[in-house]
């Protein structure tokens, strides 16, 4: 079965993200339900034991219990289940193949219902991401899929984790591709989708919530005024000041806990003491906090109150993730820019009363711009508001100020509130865009090397009668020691025809003199450029040590023929690296090169004529900036790199022999 799906191109990968998604979905229910079970058992009957003993102090000893339990858990059976678990995710996609130990989805989903469920303050979204990333590679790794796709398992069930949690699918798949994967491709965004899409209905039929929204609104929220655009685009900018003291509390808790000398199973309890104390006097920062974003969100607090709030669940999220505790950060992001756009909100309503819309509206909006500005993930936050809460009309405010706080935030910090952990220790997640084919090809490799030229005595008949035997529109003109004159085209024709003068004038009255040029070094970029400078569709390709000779030209679909060459030619050298790696990986094979001299056997030799040693085969040739997929007709030149395939025995042996022949 697992061979069946992993060699189907098309049915294999569509099952496998409906799987994960389905699985995902699942996680995130059976993650709900241990929470709310562990909450029993911690704030509802130990809790109220303790209430009758100690009163609204009750709080130290359950949350501390809790993070003791958590911290036992992560110290000795999964150690990367600690904390809220995106950068995990993230640098098992980014350095490990995505692969990611299939007992931390377990071990993930206990210790952050015993993180939340106990009373610590943070989401079940980053858990679940976890969770649902480990199953999903989990199941890749399973069917013995390669990294790519491995990768990809990951990100489907990330996908499928957010949007079962928050009932937002569109959401899943953005916060998969924006925060996770980082790149967006076709084939990417297909698979996402669909388990994001299996997870959403798992979630909603087992849980009956139907398409329901998270956060639903007693009002829908609109602009009122256009200076109520001008103060949402100022609490944009306050947002994001915002998300950034917030991601730094964050890493200062974390910093202590490294630092301070206790057994790691400590540092979760004792975090969690501390939380408990913030819940004595604001107990609304216990848990996920859903009941008090939904209260902000519907003008039912006061503001400065919802002011108390934003700067309290700071604090105890940074407490709580900070000490090793397993929760998420994505809805205590939602939370503090729900508190902080409510009070901005309160204090407008005061001042300018007829022209802002309701504190309710900035809450909304300011859930948007925290996460935003903290993640660097604007398209992820606009969209899960937009779901969460099924208000459109908002869309132009909630935008600008989503937009506004991320530019802020992120000139402040390159890092996010998932990177700066990992930066800290030396490991950069960097954005991997998609090279541009037209920066890697050069002239010389994509013109057609024969010039075929016409002289300037050449007449217009003549010309013609050989436009219409070789079916082209246009030729190089070349005077006869192969200098380059200009260029003649169809349209030079046809505007000497107008003149009624046509038959009188030769090739070297009606050419262009002063064309565009381009040597063989360039890129097709920069020769594109050429292009627009003139009407005609080829370049004359010059030699750059005598200006005046041409060597070949350039035509447009040359240009397109190149690049969807190069775009081929990259794809098969990823999945051939890809099958070498994996092979890697499951057999005893290894990878070896070498440099081929000048004068060594191989030099000017064909690659069918070459005879390698048993048990080795050529993987790839790398010559200057290039790599190239060995054909039987391509030629070993000096200086090229041979990657070699082999097995481990013989490892030795090849090196050996390469090193000899070349």
């Amino acid at each position: 079965m697992s061979n069946k799906l992993r060699d189907s191109q098309t049915t294999g990968p569509i099952l496998m993200a409906i799987t994960i998604g389905f699985g995902a979905g699942c996680a995130a229910l059976g993650l709900r339900y241990a929470i709310d079970f562990i909450q029993f058992i911690f704030q509802e009957y130990l809790g109220g034991f303790l209430k009758s003993w100690i009163g609204i102090a009750w709080t130290l000893p359950v949350i501390a219990l809790g993070g003791l339990a958590v911290g036992l858990l992560t110290k000795y059976l999964a150690p990367e289940t600690k904390g809220h678990g995106v950068p995990e995710v993230m640098l098992a996609v980014a350095r490990n193949g995505g692969r990611i130990r299939p007992r931390v989805a377990l071990v993930k989903l206990v210790a952050a219902a015993l993180t939340i469920g106990s009373g610590g303050s943070a989401g079940r979204e980053g858990p679940i991401v976890h969770i649902g990333s480990a199953l999903g590679s989990s199941i890749a790794q399973w069917l013995r899929l390669p990294d790519r796709m491995v990768i990809l398992g990951a990100a489907c069930g990330a996908a499928g984790g957010i949007a079962a949690t928050f009932n937002a699918p569109m959401a899943g798949v953005m916060f998969a591709l924006e925060v996770i994967v980082r790149r967006f491709t076709a084939h990417n965004f297909g698979l996402v989708v669909i388990s994001s899409a299996s997870a959403t209905m798992t979630m909603r039929w087992w849980s009956g919530i139907g398409d329901y929204p998270k956060f639903p609104l007693l009002h829908h929220y609109s602009l009122v005024s256009p200076w109520d655009l001008f103060f949402f685009v100022i609490l944009g900018a306050m947002a994001a000041l915002a998300a950034h003291a917030f991601v730094n509390c964050l890493h200062a808790v974390e910093y202590a806990a490294e630092k301070i000398k206790i057994h790691e199973s400590l540092k979760p309890a004792l975090g969690g003491l501390l939380v408990g104390i913030i819940a004595i006097w604001a107990p609304q920062v216990m848990g996920t906090g859903y009941e008090t974003i939904d209260a902000a969100l519907n003008n039912t607090m006061l503001g400065w109150f919802l002011l108390v709030l934003f700067l309290a669940k700071m604090c105890a999220t940074a407490l709580t993730v900070g000490s090793g505790g397993s929760g998420g950060v994505f809805l205590p992001s939602l939370f503090i820019g729900a508190m902080l756009g409510g009070s901005y909100g309160s204090l407008l309503n005061t001042y300018f009363p007829g022209i802002v819309s309701s504190p309710g509206a900035y809450a909304l909006v300011g859930m948007s711009v925290v996460f935003s500005a903290a993640a660097h993930a604007p398209i992820t936050a606009i969209l899960v508001l937009i779901e969460m809460t099924d208000n459109y009309y908002i869309i132009v405010p909630l935008m600008s100020a989503t937009v506004m706080g991320t530019f802020i935030s992120q000139r402040i910090s390159k890092d996010s509130i998932y990177t700066v952990k990992l930066t800290q220790r030396g490991i950069r997640i960097n954005d991997a865009p998609e090279v541009n084919l037209m920066d890697a090809v050069t002239v010389g490799s994509a013109m057609d090397s024969e010039v075929d030229g016409v002289p300037p005595g050449m007449s217009i008949t003549e010309l013609i009668s050989k436009m219409k035997d070789t079916h082209r529109s246009g030729f190089v003109v070349l005077d006869e020691d192969h200098n380059l004159l200009g260029i003649v085209t169809a349209k030079d024709i046809e505007n000497a025809v107008l003149k009624n003068d046509g038959e009188q004038l030769t090739v070297g009255h009606i050419c262009t003199r002063n064309v565009a040029v381009c040597r063989p070094e360039q890129t097709l970029s920069s020769a594109l450029s050429q292009f627009g400078k003139q009407s005609y569709g080829r370049l004359p390709v010059i030699d750059p040590l005598h200006p005046s000779k041409v060597i070949g030209v350039l035509k447009r679909q040359d240009v397109i023929n190149a690049c969807v060459d190069a775009r081929l030619r990259s794809d098969e050298m990823v999945a051939r690296a890809e099958h070498y790696q994996d092979l890697s990986r499951r057999t005893s094979m290894v990878i070896e090169s070498a440099v081929v001299n000048a004068g060594a056997p191989l030099a000017g030799m064909h690659v069918r004529d070459a005879v390698f040693p048993p048990e080795s085969t050529l993987g790839a040739i790398r010559r200057d900036s290039d790599t190239l997929v060995p054909r039987g007709s391509t030629q070993i030149q000096p200086g090229d790199e041979l990657i070699v395939l082999t097995t481990r025995d013989h490892g030795d042996a090849i090196r050996a022999w390469l090193e000899e022949r070349t």
